[in-house]
């Protein structure tokens, strides 16, 4: 992370995490096991440490076996037992594998929590197949085969769990990031699909999709990018520690009856607001408070 991030698009540590303040009881998720992919930093990490305090075992992965030893440190350091593995959520048999060695380790797994994904602004013009496939392969892809690789272990194992998949506001018209747009709603139509076909086997699926939040990440958009950023009835950026919040609420007891839905964390901005991740274009630049002729 570089000097000149704006304060409020710091990262917090595991340990600032971990002393905000939740609306669940300590031994929410005492001898359950939640895997979150992707679990390094930014949501993923605050949702590690929000289970962990809850008291569930976490597992996570990531491509960098050195930012999973840090992760693996900083719960440690919290007391959160961790168990991580470095791969790539797009390869089936690295799922298979990490999938295999969290039933081997504890014998079940209760949540999936599908967080790791990625995306690049860009003009639709000037995205390549490759830039394309990269970021379909990893949203839409990835979560596929991490649903379905622990789905078969549960189904063979006759135990109920939930899954939480990560997605974009399906309702926002967000330009630039067409590939990104296109794998969510695959991962959301997806999901939809698996609450109904896995419902039987006592799966719950359902989906957050996340409006604009405070990271580092921010940065890496061009500056034209970030009056829309705030751009919602609350005028905020969201924090991953709301987005944390909401997996846990669909991952508890209390949402035990709610499946197939699409949870949407951010501050309204589907209701009221706009998100250009490259700028809003001259086409679009209304002047909403001159009077008409």
């Amino acid at each position: 992370m570089s000097d000149d991030t704006p304060d409020h698009y710091q990262s917090l540590t595991a340990a600032e995490l971990a002393a905000l303040p939740t609306s669940f009881h300590d031994d929410l998720f005492a001898g359950q096991v939640v895997l979150i992919s992707g679990g390094a930093g930014g949501i993923g990490l605050a949702t590690c440490v929000l289970f962990g305090r809850l008291g569930a075992t976490i597992v996570s992965c990531g491509r960098t076996a050195e930012k999973m030893a840090g992760l693996e440190a900083a719960l440690g350091e919290l007391g959160i037992e961790c168990f991580t593995q470095a791969m790539t959520i797009r390869e089936a048999d690295q799922v298979d594998d990490l999938i295999a060695a969290t039933f081997e380790r504890y014998g079940r797994l209760d949540v999936l929590i599908n967080n790791a994904g990625g995306q690049f602004a860009a003009p639709a013009l000037d995205i390549s197949p490759k830039g394309w496939r990269a970021v379909v392969d990893t949203n839409l892809t990835g979560a596929w085969l991490m649903m379905q690789a622990a789905a078969r272990e549960w189904a063979e194992r006759d135990q109920a769990a939930s899954i939480v998949n990560m997605v974009t506001v399906p309702g926002m018209c967000s330009t630039g990031i067409p590939h990104t747009v296109a794998s969510r709603a695959g991962e959301i139509a997806v999901s939809r699909s698996l609450a109904v076909e896995w419902g039987p086997l006592g799966i719950r699926v359902n989906c957050v999709a996340i409006g604009i939040i405070a990271s580092p990440g921010l940065v890496n958009y061009p500056p034209t990018a970030r009056p829309s950023f705030d751009h919602n009835p609350m005028r905020r950026l969201g924090t991953v520690h709301d987005i944390a919040e909401a997996s846990a609420y669909l991952s508890s007891p209390s949402a035990s009856f709610v499946n197939g839905i699409v949870l949407t964390v951010d501050g309204g901005a589907d209701v009221w607001g706009e998100y250009w991740p490259l700028g809003r274009p001259d086409y679009f630049d209304v002047d909403y408070g001159g009077a008409r002729p």
